[in-house]
């Protein structure tokens, strides 16, 4: 396998985007078309945004109810332990939710945070 594809219910498409965006995802899109977008995370990892609709078309199911439950946390790798805590600055400049200060466990350093919907993600630093 060469690609990850990390694919989430949003409520809106257009926020979602610009949030990605802010945080340092990229995307040839301008605007969201139709119902999902994708966005570019790294050479090998895109994410891809769904409005809520078309995401339980596609797995047949409700998506999870972010505030009373976790079904994934994502975690992205950072280059540095610096890069960890500018990156999760974006997050709450672009209106997401930090989770606290960084962690460290051994070479290990971690912040987590959630997006404009909800989903929990990581960015984390594996000191070499």
């Amino acid at each position: 396998m060469t690609m990850t594809f990390i694919n989430l219910a949003v409520s809106d498409l257009t926020l979602a985007a610009e949030f990605y965006r802010a945080i340092g995802f990229t995307s040839d899109q301008t605007a969201p078309a139709g119902d999902s977008m994708m966005l570019t995370i790294s050479d090998t990892t895109r994410l891809m945004l769904h409005v809520r609709s078309a995401f339980e078309a596609y797995t047949g199911v409700a998506a999870t109810d972010t505030a009373t439950s976790r079904e994934v946390i994502v975690g992205l790798s950072a280059q540095s332990r610096e890069q960890v805590d500018e990156m999760v600055d974006r997050v709450a400049v672009a209106g997401g939710e930090p989770l606290g200060p960084g962690v460290a466990d051994g070479p290990m350093y971690m912040r987590g945070f959630r997006d404009l919907d909800g989903h929990q993600w990581s960015f984390l630093h594996m000191a070499s």
